[in-house]
């Protein structure tokens, strides 16, 4: 681990405790950071009860000898264990042959937060159904309460969660730490089947252990032992989707007082509240189940106790007080020294010393388990003080030659102290800085209480640095002046003048952006904007914090499409890519992303959804575009809706099917550009009686953009009576196939509909009168796909009319005769009447009608309506046919490749 660990010895350092006050947490104390100490314990010699000290290339594990009973396998290198004998981890359960301790390069979960030079907190929220191994302590998640990380391919149960370690991805900068190179970040275990090692080319992964491990950028996998681990590049090349990945160097985000769910806006009803259940302890070897057992109650440190959440600890007969210490401390996954420690009972003045041997009345020695018998069932478990102790300081500057530098604190100590010392022992590189010109990343060391749990501490050079945190506030009312949203924001969210200004502003989307130039001001506000509402909507919140020269793709994913796969998709791309690229779109609508993307010279984009998915995103550019350097992004799609007739031309196929994500993201990266146009529809509704009086059914004008088609008649009001048994029991409608389902039975129900849109509409196709035929519904074509795939212009060739295209400028204007005729269309015996074919199309609506444009259908009032085209045309990104030809095969071949294979199902 990096920390100076020494072969053969308990590595730990427990803090001082705080004077005149009740003692922290011991899950707020810092063991990895701090200088070697505690009790020795040889490597190679086992102990009377048949245990071994750890390896020298994992530190913290604590094996013992054990008889095997039934077929097991070894954690290290995932061979057999042949024989009866076997070492197992008594604090993560790990399992190894004799002959890999020696090679072992798995830490122990006690000793993990050491080896982190950067904590990163994970986001957990609920895991799948597959069958995974805790990262903690090694066991089987499959029939048990267990969280996955959204970022990160961490898998663990509910009551391990607290004891993992926080080595999420880091996937932004929000300190001053650079860093010469992009390293590896290697997770352990729950590999794809088809994982091979990138060294040996052997099987790295396991359905019976967890063993393994694999790069969270470039999704690279080797074999957990040595001597494959080892003779890989440390420097990650982010792997095949390098060329679409937004890399973490460019997205400069102050985040110092926002959660990572907050940052990476994962919606806080994902997770689940941690530490506040009562924990179970996992079944050890050590301790097994005896008639005279007796479970302790062990809370760790104060607050704990507050919160009433303890985890038991199993002791019997044959154990002393220092063997129930230590028990406790296995049970936090701490790996201190018991002599360091001391059990204290609640409500009492009671302690458990380690080295309480005399009895307290009468000063005789005897035996020290009498005291566990005396005391009561609920103890906290504590550090005892001390007046010294060493922490690490990190060099924080590019090319500072040393990793880490002990410094010994006292009572005494101060940051001044400390950086002194700090910078006399980095030596010649820094001999002719000043103190002054350097600060350590804590802002006080003096005192007791020198750290706490995973806290680095870093000395870099002093940059006097404004704080900007730009914050996105959406949710507004549109279409309203600067002044206007200025008040609306300091009346709702009482902001103070002289740290919030309005950077940019969204009229058309009811949004703003405020410049906040003070941490504290910035959480206040962003909290607060969850919790308000204004005309009914509730406001939405973003932080913002992108930048550099690069080509990301920027990721939108409709949880409310496709079922459960559109909450899959969206976990999946988290994790091939940066989780700051990949929006919910559901949660503040496409303005967030394309924001946060303002400045990106080049990106392209990929919407995960059904068609109203894609003209919402479509909207949104076409409204902010004036506000994007890279105002044509490309678009290509991942189908989750019912229809998809925008993705079937395109040729992303009729609907998402638990195709590998990995495979997507690589067809979009080979995809070809194309055009497509867009139209823009005016409904003006107009009092449209013979007698000129008001009928009811005047509304004010209104503009709708249209991608696919746009029908009115009998192929709108089936659309209309689809929509509205939706919305009665939305929770019935997740399936593809339920839908198409429903669909077809509101359109039985229409088979005797009579409707002659020849009385009730006059057409005209470029200046030109054009009859209509006995019809009872009149479509108007962008692509040459509709309801769910249908042909409905046909293929045959006709010289009045030209080849349809999608950018061709022109739409094609057909009829159909009622139910059985659209039936027919879609069974493809029959194709649509022919009407017409032009690029501007005028509407003369007489009655009431239903109309739909891209399967959002409405009543629309008697008037006049537009077609034209809507500005310049939109770039497209269409599936290559040679990828898509080797789709099919690929999908077996890239098994082994794809990082995300194994969650393609869940």
């Amino acid at each position: 681990a990096d920390g100076g660990s020494v072969p053969g010895q308990r590595r730990w350092a427990a803090p001082l405790s705080p004077a005149g006050g009740s003692e922290p947490a011991l899950s707020e104390f810092v063991w990895g950071d701090m200088a070697d100490s505690g009790r020795a314990r040889p490597a190679d010699s086992d102990g009377p009860d048949g245990r071994t000290g750890s390896p020298s290339s994992a530190p913290g594990h604590c094996f013992k000898r054990v008889t095997l009973t039934k077929p097991t396998f070894c954690h290290s290198c995932s061979d057999f264990i042949w024989g009866l004998i076997g070492f197992l981890c008594e604090v993560c359960n790990l399992m190894c042959h004799e002959k890999c301790l020696k090679t072992l390069r798995s830490v122990c979960s006690c000793m993990m937060p050491s080896a982190v030079r950067v904590p990163v907190a994970h986001c957990f929220g609920p895991a799948g159904q597959k069958k995974r191994f805790c990262c903690v302590c090694r066991k089987q998640t499959e029939g048990n309460t267990a969280l996955r990380c959204e970022v990160c391919e961490l898998h663990v149960h509910a009551d391990c969660a607290a004891f993992c370690c926080a080595d999420c991805r880091s996937c932004h900068l929000d300190t001053t730490l650079e860093q010469d190179m992009f390293p590896h970040h290697w997770r352990e275990g729950n590999l794809p089947s088809a994982a091979k090692c990138e060294v040996c080319r052997r099987s790295c992964s396991s359905s019976d252990i967890l063993t393994g491990m694999r790069c969270e950028w470039c999704g690279i996998t080797v074999r957990s032992h040595a001597a494959c681990y080892l003779s890989l590049p440390p420097e990650c090349i982010l792997g095949r989707l390098r060329c679409m990945l937004l890399h973490p160097a460019c997205v400069q985000l102050d985040s110092r007082n926002f959660s990572k769910m907050h940052c990476y806006r994962i919606a806080e009803s994902c997770s689940q509240e941690l530490g506040t259940h009562t924990h179970t302890v996992k079944d050890s070897p050590r301790l097994k189940p005896e008639p005279s057992n007796r479970n302790l109650k062990v809370f760790d440190g104060d607050d704990a106790v507050k919160r009433s959440c303890f985890r038991p600890v199993s002791i019997f007969r044959s154990m002393n007080n220092e063997d129930v210490v230590e028990a406790a401390l296995r049970a936090f996954y701490l790996p201190g020294d018991p002599q360091d420690f001391e059990l204290h009972e609640v409500g009492s003045l009671q302690h458990l010393h380690s080295d309480d041997i005399l009895n307290r009345n009468g000063g005789q020695q005897m035996d020290n388990r009498i005291s566990l018998r005396e005391g009561g069932d609920a103890w906290v478990l504590r550090a005892k003080p001390r007046d010294a102790d060493i922490i690490k300081v990190y060099a924080g500057w590019r090319g500072s030659g040393a990793a880490s530098v002990c410094v010994s604190i006292c009572k005494s100590s101060t940051a001044a102290s400390v950086l002194t010392e700090v910078l006399s022992q980095l030596g010649r590189r820094v001999r002719t800085r000043k103190s002054h010109d350097h600060s350590v990343s804590r802002d006080h060391i003096c005192c007791v209480c020198v750290s706490m749990n995973q806290t680095r501490f870093y000395v870099v050079e002093n940059r006097k640095q404004m704080v900007q945190v730009s914050l996105l506030i959406g949710g507004l009312p549109p279409l309203l002046t600067k002044e206007d949203y200025v008040q609306l924001v300091q009346s709702h969210l009482t902001t103070k003048s002289h740290l919030v200004t309005i950077q940019h502003f969204y009229p058309s989307q009811g949004a703003v952006v405020l410049q906040i130039s003070c941490f504290s001001e910035a959480e206040r506000i962003f909290m607060l904007a969850k919790d308000t509402s204004i005309g009914g909507k509730t406001l939405t919140s973003l932080v913002d914090g992108l930048g550099g020269d690069v080509r990301p793709l920027l990721v939108f994913v409709n949880q409310k499409s496709g079922g459960l796969k559109g909450r899959e998709l969206l976990y999946s791309f988290r994790k091939l890519l940066n989780p700051h690229q990949v929006f919910d779109i559901s949660n503040g609508g496409p303005l967030a992303g394309l924001h946060t993307f303002r400045q990106v010279p080049r990106f392209r984009v990929l919407v995960c959804g059904g068609d109203g998915t894609v003209g919402w995103v479509l909207g949104v550019l076409e409204a902010v575009r004036h506000k994007l350097v890279c105002r044509e992004p490309p678009i290509g799609i991942v189908p989750l809706g019912t229809g998809n007739d925008l993705a079937r031309i395109l040729r992303w196929g009729p609907g998402y099917s638990s195709e590998d994500p990995y495979h997507i993201l690589v067809s979009v990266d080979e995809a070809d550009e194309v055009l497509m146009d867009r139209w823009t529809i005016l409904l003006d509704a107009q009092d449209m009686s013979e007698d000129g009086k008001d009928n009811g059914f005047l509304e004010p004008p209104k503009i709708v953009q249209m991608n696919n088609y746009f029908g009115l008649g009998i192929d709108a009001e089936v659309s209309l009576d689809f929509h509205l048994a939706r919305e009665d029991e939305p929770d019935k409608f997740t399936s593809r196939f339920h839908n198409k389902r429903v669909y077809v039975k509101v359109g039985l129900q229409k088979i005797s509909y009579t409707r002659s849109l020849h009385k009730e509409l006059q057409l005209q196709v470029d200046t030109q009168n054009v009859p209509l035929p006995n019809i009872e519904g009149l479509i108007f074509l962008n692509i040459p796909s509709w309801g769910s795939g249908a042909d409905l212009w046909g293929s045959e060739v006709d010289g009045r009319y030209g080849k349809p295209s999608i950018d061709d400028g022109l739409l094609e204007v057909v009829g159909v005769t009622g139910v059985v005729h659209m039936g027919q269309v879609q069974s493809g015996f029959r194709s649509g009447i022919r009407i017409a074919q032009g690029n501007y199309i005028r509407l003369t609506v007489s009655e009431p009608i239903p109309v739909q444009v891209d399967g959002e259908p409405w009543i629309q009032p008697p008037g006049h309506i537009i077609i034209s085209a809507a500005g310049p045309k939109v770039r497209m990104l269409r599936k290559s046919k040679q990828k898509q030809r080797k789709s099919s095969a690929g999908v077996k071949e890239g098994r082994s490749e794809s990082p995300s294979s194994r969650d393609g199902g869940n």
